[in-house]
C-alpha cells in the first residue's frame, strides 16, 4: 500500500503546484478586472454626462424658442399700443406687456442657470475624458505585464498537467479515485503524514493503534476526524521523495569502560 501511495503522493505534489498556479492566475485576473472596472466606470460616467449635456441642450433650445415667442409677443403688444386711442385699451396692453416682460425675465434666468450647468457638465465631461485617456495610458504597461504573467502560468500549468497525466496512468486506479474524491472535497493535501502521533492535516491526536496501522501500511488508513489518508513518512518506500524526512544522525553508542 505504501508503494501505491508513493505514486499518489507524486501526483499530489503536482496538484498542489497546480492549485498555487490557479491561485496566482486568479489574483492576476482580479488585477485585470480591477483596471477594466475603473475604465468601464469612467466610460459609464462619461456616457451619463453626455446624456445630461444632450438633455440640457435640448431644454435650452426649447426655452430659447419660448423667449423668442415672448419677445415677439411684447413687440406685438407694443405695436398695438401705439395704435390705440382709448386709455383703457392702452392700460390693458401695458398690463400684458408687463406680464410678458416678467415671463421673459423668468425664462432668461432659467436659461442663465442652464448655461452654467451646461458649462459645468461639459467641463466635467472633458475631465472624465482626460482621466480615461490617462488611465488607459498608465495601465497599458501593467496590463501587458499581467497578461504575460498569465500566459506563463498557463504554460507552466500545461507542463504540470502533462506530467500528472503520465503519473495518473501509472497510479493504482482505486487509490487514485479515492484521492481525487478527497481532493475535490478539500482542495488541499489529502494524503498526509503522521507527525508526533498527530494528523498533519487537522492536527488532532491519534491513538497508538491508529499509528500502528499506518506504520504497517497494509491498507489505506483514514483520519477519523478529517477523513484524510495517513502515511508513515519514515517508510523505506518513500525514501528519496518530497515527503521523506531528512536523514537523522545516528547517535554514537557510549563506550563501556
Amino acid at each position: 500500500m505504501q508503494q501505491e501511495l508513493k505514486k499518489i503522493l507524486e501526483i499530489q505534489e503536482l496538484d498542489m503546484n497546480m492549485l498555487q498556479l490557479l491561485n496566482r492566475k486568479r489574483e492576476r485576473k482580479k488585477e485585470l478586472d480591477k483596471i477594466e472596472g475603473i475604465k468601464t466606470d469612467l466610460q459609464k460616467r462619461m456616457s451619463n454626462k453626455q446624456n445630461d449635456i444632450t438633455e440640457q441642450k435640448t431644454l435650452i433650445r426649447h426655452i430659447e424658442s419660448e423667449v423668442k415667442e415672448v419677445v415677439e409677443k411684447i413687440k406685438k403688444y407694443e405695436d398695438q399700443q401705439s395704435q390705440v386711442k382709448k386709455v383703457d385699451e392702452f392700460n390693458a396692453l401695458s398690463h400684458e406687456i408687463s406680464r410678458a416682460e416678467r415671463e421673459r425675465v423668468n425664462k432668461e434666468q432659467q436659461l442663465s442657470k442652464l448655461y452654467d450647468i451646461l458649462a459645468a457638465d461639459e467641463e466635467a465631461l472633458q475631465n472624465l475624458s482626460e482621466t480615461l485617456d490617462s488611465t488607459a495610458e498608465s495601465s497599458q504597461t501593467l496590463e501587458e505585464e499581467i497578461k504575460t504573467a498569465i500566459s506563463e502560468i498557463n504554460q507552466e500549468g500545461q507542463k504540470v498537467k502533462k506530467t500528472r497525466d503520465t503519473l495518473t496512468q501509472e497510479a493504482d486506479p482505486e487509490t487514485f479515485a479515492i484521492y481525487e474524491r478527497l481532493l475535490n472535497n478539500k482542495r488541499d493535501r489529502v494524503i498526509v503524514p503522521i507527525e508526533n502521533r498527530c494528523c498533519s492535516g487537522c492536527h488532532i491526536t491519534l491513538t497508538p493503534q491508529h499509528e500502528n496501522l499506518v506504520r504497517k501500511g497494509d491498507r489505506l488508513t483514514f483520519c477519523e476526524h478529517c477523513s484524510r489518508v495517513h502515511f508513515w513518512p519514515e517508510s523505506e518506500v518513500l525514501e528519496g521523495t518530497a515527503v521523506s524526512p531528512k536523514p537523522r544522525r545516528r547517535r554514537r553508542a557510549n563506550k563501556t569502560s
